[in-house]
């Protein structure tokens, strides 16, 4: 049973962001204080990823473990009402994010995924790392999305 009624919760949910979340921002802060710029939210590419590297061909995807299904995770337990919702909801999302990863990676992309439960200083650093040792390749065409 819910502690909340559901108005209450209704109101709740309603003030969860998509964008500029607390993992996001860690996640943001930390690159950035690392001396790498990038693009937020590109509308363009599939998925629009929460941080995009144009020029190595990099996006990065910073995940809620609630809200994407991330599997073993203590924060990615259902709700006791509602479920049949909720199993739909998380489902629709994680598939949404494999179709968006596989576009991407189709168009010679490299794909970063970060959990939230993930963050600290050291998987921030590979991810860090990762970014670059992707070489810059300025020549390549931008992405089409037909």
């Amino acid at each position: 049973m819910d502690i909340f009624d559901t108005e209450k919760r209704s109101q709740i949910m309603s003030r969860i962001r998509g964008k500029d979340t607390r993992p996001e921002l860690a996640v943001r802060r930390y690159l950035h204080n690392r001396g790498l710029r990038y693009r937020l939210h590109d509308k363009r590419l599939p998925g629009m990823p929460d941080i995009v590297f144009s020029p190595r061909r990099v996006a990065v995807f910073v995940h809620g473990c609630f809200w994407h299904g991330h599997v073993d995770c203590r924060r990615a337990t259902l709700p006791t009402t509602n479920q049949e919702f909720w199993k739909h909801k998380i489902q629709a999302n994680a598939t949404r994010d494999a179709n968006a990863r596989e576009e991407l990676e189709k168009a010679g992309w490299t794909v970063h995924t970060v959990w939230q439960c993930e963050i600290d200083a050291a998987r921030l650093e590979r991810l860090f790392l990762n970014i670059c040792n992707r070489p810059r390749n300025p020549s390549l065409a931008p992405l089409k999305i037909d």
